[in-house]
């Protein structure tokens, strides 16, 4: 641990925050110089892909360019895009060597020039560069500034880590894609996995839908129903297509979200009501389904994608707006996300083998903060 961060450790939430069942009364403080900087520091880094990651000592980014902030990493949410990342199933690929990690939490360290709205010693959250090689999963991480948003007040930097990404997408999918109106059924598939029980949340809390939740076993299901679901399908045990169409008294679901793709989308599309909207949100099973088109048809219905992380480059303004109406939700209470597992950074090929088992529910989440935890406080 950095000889700072003993000192700001003391100085970090702006309300009280729960580590176990014990709460910290602490104060936010920023500063009006940038903070001290190691020249190297820990990361996971991706040497080949295919193989486990490495954690070594890099070295850190002597300048930042205009916009650059520097962030001093708490926690890293661990996605299955870095997984596929690493492995080189991703739609992109980094340069080898490359560091992964897609959303960070932190503190401010040190900010380039042009940047206005961040001081060292903020709490913040935010999406990495990790296109370019510099990802979260390591103890300094530089991105943007736009790609960076002050930490809710009622959040800590654990649930914060893990809420970009899958409740961004989430967001985006249901209110731009979809765009679902209170009152409608809407069908999530994989439910109790990161996003989509982001999606669950959302959908039941935001929007004020009627949510059908589709999972994999009765715990996962049970995770879902605390979110908000109205109904749940253990789609193990029962038929996709015939309790939508029971529970819907033969309509079908207006708006399907689909972060799996293969024989659940096949499944979930025979359920879609005439003009609902299934929006395509990965593959999760690992099988690009084809689409019948006689069904769209023969429904009136439509089928779309969405690639959330696109949005940066191609339509910013509707990126940004997705992520602030996640911020807004979570600051009035509405939404939280669900942390399931915690591991140290020295055990992010464990944190990768736990999500490829499909034993996760919510987020999983990096403690870059510490090297090593007792097993009791992996949560």
């Amino acid at each position: 641990m950095h000889t700072m961060h003993v000192f700001r450790r003391l100085f970090l939430s702006p309300r009280e925050v729960s580590l176990g069942k014990e709460h910290i009364r602490r104060l936010h403080l920023s500063f009006d110089k940038e903070l001290p900087l190691a020249q190297s520091y820990k990361a996971a880094v991706c040497e080949e892909l295919g193989k486990p990651l490495v954690v070594k000592d890099v070295a850190s980014q002597e300048e930042l360019k205009r916009g650059e902030v520097c962030v001093e990493v708490h926690n890293a949410g661990v996605n299955f895009a870095d997984i596929l990342m690493c492995s080189g199933q991703y739609q992109v690929r980094p340069d080898l060597p490359f560091i992964p990690g897609v959303e960070i939490s932190g503190l401010v360290m040190k900010v380039g020039e042009g940047v206005h709205s961040f001081r060292p010693g903020d709490r913040v959250m935010g999406l990495t560069g990790v296109l370019g090689g510099k990802g979260g999963f390591g103890q300094m991480c530089v991105t943007h500034k736009k790609l960076l948003w002050h930490i809710p007040e009622v959040l800590h930097y654990r649930p914060a880590s893990g809420l970009l990404a899958s409740y961004g997408t989430a967001m985006m999918a249901l209110q731009r894609r979809a765009r679902v109106v209170a009152g409608e059924t809407v069908l999530v598939l994989a439910a109790a996995g990161a996003t989509g029980l982001a999606a669950v949340d959302i959908a039941a809390n935001v929007f004020k839908t009627n949510v059908i939740a589709a999972c994999g076993s009765s715990e996962k299901c049970a995770l879902a129903k605390a979110k908000g679901a109205h109904h749940l399908i253990n789609y193990s045990e029962e038929s996709l297509k015939e309790r939508v169409l029971d529970i819907t008294s033969g309509r079908g679901a207006n708006v399907i979200f689909d972060p799996v793709g293969g024989e659940f989308f096949k499944d979930a599309l025979k359920s879609i009501a005439v003009e609902g909207r299934l929006v395509v949100i990965g593959f999760a099973s690992g099988d690009i389904p084809k689409i019948p088109a006689n069904v769209l048809l023969l429904k009136s219905c439509s089928v779309m994608g969405l690639y959330w992380g696109s949005f940066i480059q191609h339509n910013p303004g509707a990126f940004t707006d997705s992520v602030d109406k996640v911020v807004e939700s979570v600051d009035r209470g509405k939404i939280r996300p669900h942390v399931s597992k915690m591991f140290p950074l020295n055990k992010v090929n464990e944190a990768f083998d736990y999500i490829k088992s499909r034993k996760s529910t919510g987020k999983v989440i990096l403690d870059v903060t510490r090297s090593s935890l007792p097993a009791d406080k992996i949560i």
